[in-house]
């Protein structure tokens, strides 16, 4: 039986590609013991692998004497995921919506959506190296907007 007490633990590992697989496997496997099902497992992976694979291409620029940091935290309500790369960061609201125009026929940039369309939360420091992601098990209410309507 799993304790009721959440699990954190840090990552520091190499900055290269092949990295995400050990990365991925760590994270994933304190999933279902809190009970996170399929579709949690999937969507915190798909979002784990982008993140950690963006903050080695484009934060650390493919240094593989970097690292990036991963610090994790799982209970039985949700998964935070904070991941810190050794680059200078980026501005995400300048990142074009690859869903339309020129940036349709990119074969990358889709990174970023994935990640927002799959994990609750996504946030970025101000800096631009550090991404925290947040997966709730129940999704949390959303508020409406006055201009929302329901279908």
């Amino acid at each position: 039986m799993v304790s009721k007490t959440p699990i954190n633990f840090t990552m520091v590992v190499e900055s290269r590609p092949s990295a995400v697989v050990g990365v991925c496997e760590q994270v994933l496997s304190k999933l279902e013991p809190y009970g996170f099902d399929n579709d949690d497992t999937f969507a915190v992976h798909l979002a784990l692998e982008e993140a950690f694979l963006n903050a080695v291409k484009h934060g650390n620029k493919m240094d593989s004497s970097k690292e990036v940091k991963i610090e994790c935290s799982v209970d039985f309500e949700k998964i935070e995921i904070s991941l810190t790369d050794q680059g200078d960061g980026f501005e995400p609201a300048s990142v074009a919506d690859p869903r339309y125009g020129e940036d349709l026929y990119k074969p990358g940039g889709r990174g970023l959506l994935l990640m927002n369309s799959y994990m609750d939360v996504v946030k970025f420091n101000e800096a631009g190296n550090n991404l925290y992601m947040v997966r709730y098990k129940e999704k949390p209410s959303l508020k409406k907007d006055k201009d929302q309507t329901e279908v």
